[in-house]
Formats: C-alpha cells, structure tokens, sequence
C-alpha cells in the first residue's frame, strides 16, 4: 500500500494536471518574434530519447509512450555497467530520469516517431543507455522553428488541420519549411481540452 503522504502527494499532482497546472522541465529557446498564436523560436541543439512506432496515430501514442516512460522510469543502464556485463533487464533496476515536456510525435510514411526530451544536464556521454533496442538517443542539431499553439484536444485531426494552417502562414510570410510538422504535446491526456496546451512545430530558414 502507498506511503499516505505519497498517495497525497500523486493526487495533488493529478488534480494539477487535470487543471492545467504544469510542473515539468521544458527545453530552453530563445523567442524571436510573436504574431498572434504563431511564434519563432530558436532551440539550442537538444537530447532526446526516440522510438519509431509501425502503428496508426491511434495506437501509436500508447506504444510510443510506454517504450519511452520504460527507458526513463529505469529500463536504462549506466554506460559503465554496459562495458562490464551484457545488460539484463530488471524493472526499475536503473537511473530514474525527471519526465519532460513537451512529447513530441511526428509522422513519418506509415509509421510515427516519438520523442522526450532529455533534461538538461545530460549528455551523449553520460546519459544512461536504453535497454529496449527500439529506443534510441539522439542529439538534435540547433534549429529555427516556427510554432503554432492551440488548446483543446490532441488529435489527429487537430493536428492536421494546425499544420495546414501554420503552412499556410509559412507560405504567406516566404518562410521555407525545413521539415515537416510535428506535434508537441505539454500535458497528459486527462488534462481539460479548454486547458491543454499543444504545438505544431516545423523546422525552418
């Protein structure tokens, strides 16, 4: 059974969440301008934790995100460790790695990657490797990027309508794309659509 004050504790959290209220690191960006729910920003290069998933958008978020939570909530191993033995998979037996936001799912073909990002402080040398082979680590190179923010629910029909219309933006501004749009998602699902808060990101010049 929980300790109480820890069962407190995750219910507090849980109602924060529901409302809206976030408490999880976020990547550092420089704001280059703002026009109404559209900005640009420049990212310094980032870590992140990746997986590709061959699923729908519907099945895709689930497998995605419990691939990529089993890597943070201790399915890793200490590069150390690794050198020394062959890697044997223990729920929890490694480092525990403070959740981010946002998650960030992107179409790819048929298929969808997702990606956390990695808190600061960690690097390609210290970050501790995945023990699932279908979760990979990656550093992304430092970009400009255009960002649309919309609340309400994250869908892929809202995330494809939000891309056309940052595209269109992009067109009406002569600011090539560099990638296509991806979705950036600050809250877990049971947050309040009216309070979400969603992005469609897409690399540009």
């Amino acid at each position: 059974m929980k300790n109480p004050l820890a069962l407190l504790g995750s219910l507090i959290l849980t109602g924060c969440t529901v409302m809206g209220i976030r408490s999880s690191a976020e990547p550092q960006y420089q704001l280059l301008s703002e026009r109404g729910d559209v900005q640009i920003r420049q990212y310094p290069p980032l870590l992140i934790a990746e997986t590709v998933i061959d699923a729908d958008y519907a099945q895709a978020g689930n497998i995605g995100f419990n691939r990529l939570a089993g890597y943070i909530f201790g399915g890793n191993q200490q590069k150390q460790q690794m050198a020394m033995t062959a890697p044997v998979f223990r729920e929890n037996a490694g480092e525990q790695i403070e959740m981010t936001a946002p998650v960030l799912q992107q179409a790819v073909g048929n298929k969808w990657t997702m990606a956390f990002v990695m808190p600061a402080g960690y690097s390609l040398e210290t970050l501790p490797t995945p023990i699932d082979p279908q979760v990979t680590i990656k550093v992304l190179p430092a970009k400009k990027v255009a960002v649309l923010r919309y609340s309400g629910s994250l869908n892929l029909e809202q995330i494809n309508d939000k891309s056309q219309l940052l595209l269109a933006w992009l067109e009406q501004q002569q600011l090539t794309p560099l990638s296509a749009p991806r979705s950036a998602a600050y809250d877990p699902p049971w947050t309040l659509p009216a309070l979400r808060r969603n992005e469609i990101h897409i690399d540009i010049e």
